[in-house]
């Protein structure tokens, strides 16, 4: 049995800020509740699910690890034994899952279900892995939405997210009332299900490059005597501000917290997979690789599975200092 992811989220890094332009009404839109599946109920997925119910859907849930799926189930959701299982209930499957390959897994395993036909993928899978599970799914008349989310596990729990859709426009319409249940800015990005994947990865390696060179620059601050908090007031007015200064070093560095969103291990596969596609297609990269190659790095330090903004220690350790300090 292909195996299936728990836990992990799927979300990350940076969040879209740009308004969302809305496609027509379509007479296809539903806006009733329906019966849906959603595979993957982790850091981000378990937003998703009580998102969903809370929007009045019925909702089946799966996810390898029982007491992950057990959080959903005691709010109202229905547990399913296998990914097979939930696809031969429901003919739209949610999936929320923290790796390309598990994702591919997973679909090939939905595919077997009776009863689905749409599959809605709010992983970062990449294109080029949503490229083969679309093509896989497509045997089986089974039509495919690409729609990753960015803004974190807060904007998740909100329902805030900025989500990026990519698949027939039909399905999409079908799928939209959905979407707008667990995300704020829906963009719809064309008919190609590999079109979101690929906005997905160059926003998290936008997300990436800043947050490394914004933790290299303010610990060069604290080393030449400036204080910390006053220097990302001063840089979240001017010019230097991104999501990194604005968001997640106030609220994750500054008190030393470090409160696990989304793993320096994720970040790195998002920003290696973007390098990658980019390779593929001709697209020079030269900035985004000093930041891939220094998340590597702490990796081998054993930061994996830590947030992505806790190797700032790494450049502390080197400069002697310290950025931010716990509170009492």
């Amino acid at each position: 049995m292909p195996h299936i992811a728990a836990a992990t989220s799927a979300a990350a890094g940076g969040e879209s800020r740009a308004r969302a332009p809305v496609p027509p009404p379509s007479r296809h839109r539903r806006t009733d509740n329906m019966k849906i599946g959603l595979i993957g109920l982790g850091n981000i997925g378990v937003h998703f699910g009580t998102r969903l119910l809370a929007a009045g859907h019925e909702l089946l849930v799966h996810d390898r690890s029982d007491a992950m799926q057990q959080r959903l189930v005691a709010k109202g959701a229905t547990g399913m034994p296998s990914a097979k299982a939930l696809a031969s209930e429901t003919e739209i499957v949610l999936l929320c899952l923290p790796m390309p390959r598990i994702v591919a897994d997973v679909a090939a395993e939905v595919a077997q279900g009776s009863a689905v036909r749409i599959v809605v993928d709010l992983s970062t899978t990449g294109p080029s892995v949503t490229k083969e599970i679309e093509a896989l799914l497509k045997t089986h008349g089974i039509a495919m939405v690409g729609a990753p989310v960015s803004g974190g596990t807060v904007a998740a729990e909100k329902g805030t997210l900025a989500v990026m859709p990519a698949g027939p426009e039909a399905t999409y319409a079908e799928i939209e009332p959905l979407l707008r249940a667990i995300g704020k800015n829906i963009f719809y990005l064309g008919a190609d299900p590999s079109l979101g994947q690929t906005m997905k990865i160059i926003n998290n390696t936008l997300y990436a490059t800043s947050m490394v060179a914004s933790c290299e620059a303010l610990v060069y601050g604290v080393k030449a005597g400036l204080d910390a908090k006053t220097m990302l007031d001063v840089l979240n007015v001017s010019s230097g501000r991104s999501f990194a200064t604005l968001e997640r070093i106030p609220q994750c560095v500054l008190d030393r917290s470090f409160p696990v969103r989304f793993t320096t291990e994720l970040l790195h596969k998002d920003i290696k997979m973007c390098i990658d596609e980019a390779e593929k297609i001709g697209a020079p990269m030269l900035v985004s690789p000093a930041a891939r190659q220094f998340l590597a790095f702490a990796i081998t330090q054993g930061d994996g599975q830590q947030d992505n903004v806790f190797p700032i220690r790494h450049f502390e350790q080197w400069a002697g200092v310290q950025f931010g300090q716990a509170a009492d």
